[in-house]
């Protein structure tokens, strides 16, 4: 499958023959160009391997203590203490595994690719084929509604148009969906991996084979470690709370990032890169806590721009771009977390209004 870079992660060089067409003409000939050799010159798109490697060192030795303070609990419903430090740690995993599909972490295929596999398809159960090819569409065509995966028909809605389709409970569903985002996420991480096991029949024959040994891996190794140390009943509900709590933490760290943003017309003008990426994204104010708990997607343009620069570099990118942005005149989204999460939600809420209006049943 295609790792997560194949469409516009590579647009940082417009140079590169893997760049598609309409993305190096975009660099070298609009808005986007000054701002792209700026932050070449500044090295800001060189790997941080070195800040990685510390980083899934500490994730995996963080890992490693929550495992062993659970096998020394044993059976007691005081295990379920550790599912939020568990939940945390597998986010900051799924975390390593979206720069590893960006190809932030090595610009070599091959070791990209391994560290997406270990990190998402062994320690979450979660296919990184899967999560790359439906990321790679969604950073190409951003909150576009034919292109974009993430603002398709689902649970949930994002036009008024797609809601005026729905019947039956899921038209139920759309009106209150901007009550129901939250607890809604707490069913994302069972979803993650079922979505996962879903698309393993389209892959093909070779790269299935590998993903579904390590993900046949991970539900032995989690399986084992749960029922080998606790009672049946606690082991479910030690799972169900596990995944509630890394849904939960890991959707309030992509929802502020374009809901309730641009939505380009499928029938208008088309729009470059820079104006693709900048008026469909927001960005969320904070500083170290900010960063740590949204894991850098706090900086979703500088993201969108340039997604395969290491997520250390984006902070430093910030400035460069915001600059940029004031002085074409282009608009630069930043809010605070809570606002975010209030601008998403109103989005979600206004979706589902004409359904409101018009009664349970369409009258």
């Amino acid at each position: 499958m295609p790792q997560a870079t194949a469409t516009v992660a590579d647009s940082a060089d417009e140079s590169s023959p893997g760049v598609p067409a309409d993305v190096r003409g975009a660099a070298a000939g609009s808005d986007f160009a000054p701002l792209l050799r700026v932050v070449r010159d500044q090295g800001l798109l060189e790997r941080r391997t070195d800040r990685y490697v510390l980083g899934i060192a500490v994730n995996l030795a963080a890992l490693g203590a929550v495992v062993t303070g659970f096998v020394l609990l044993g059976d007691t419903w005081w295990s379920l203490l550790l599912t939020l430090p568990l939940a945390v740690v597998w986010t900051r995993t799924a975390f390593v595994a979206h720069d590893a599909g960006h190809a932030q972490i090595s610009g070599d295929r091959r070791t990209s690719r391994l560290i997406g596999l270990v990190h998402a398809n062994l320690l979450l159960g979660m296919n990184e084929a899967w999560w790359n090819d439906k990321h790679v569409r969604h950073h190409a065509n951003p909150n576009h509604i034919d292109k974009d995966p993430d603002v398709g028909v689902g649970a949930l809605v994002w036009t008024q148009k797609q809601a005026a389709q729905r019947e039956g409970f899921a038209r139920w569903l759309t009106r209150n969906q901007a009550r129901l985002f939250f607890p809604m996420l707490l069913l994302e991480g069972i979803a993650l991996k079922i979505y996962g096991i879903q698309f393993l029949r389209r892959q093909p024959l070779r790269e299935r084979a590998v993903s579904a040994l390590l993900l046949m891996a991970h539900f032995a190794l989690y399986a084992t470690l749960l029922f080998g140390t606790l009672s049946p009943g606690k082991a479910i509900v030690f799972a169900l709370v596990l995944h509630a709590l890394f849904g939960l933490h890991l959707g309030m760290a992509f929802a502020p990032n374009h809901k309730g943003m641009e939505m380009p017309d499928p029938d208008g003008e088309r729009w470059g890169h820079l104006q693709r990426q900048v008026l469909t994204s927001r960005n969320v104010r904070g500083a170290v806590l900010t960063d740590w708990f949204l894991g850098g997607l706090n900086y979703q343009i500088e993201h969108h721009l340039f997604p395969s620069m290491p997520r250390p570099n984006l902070r430093l990118a910030q400035p460069l771009v915001k600059a940029h942005c004031s002085g074409i005149g282009m608009p630069y989204a930043e809010t605070g977390l809570i606002e975010s999460y209030r601008q998403a939600l109103s989005h979600m809420h206004e979706v589902g209004e004409p359904l409101r209006q018009r009664g349970p049943r369409g009258t």
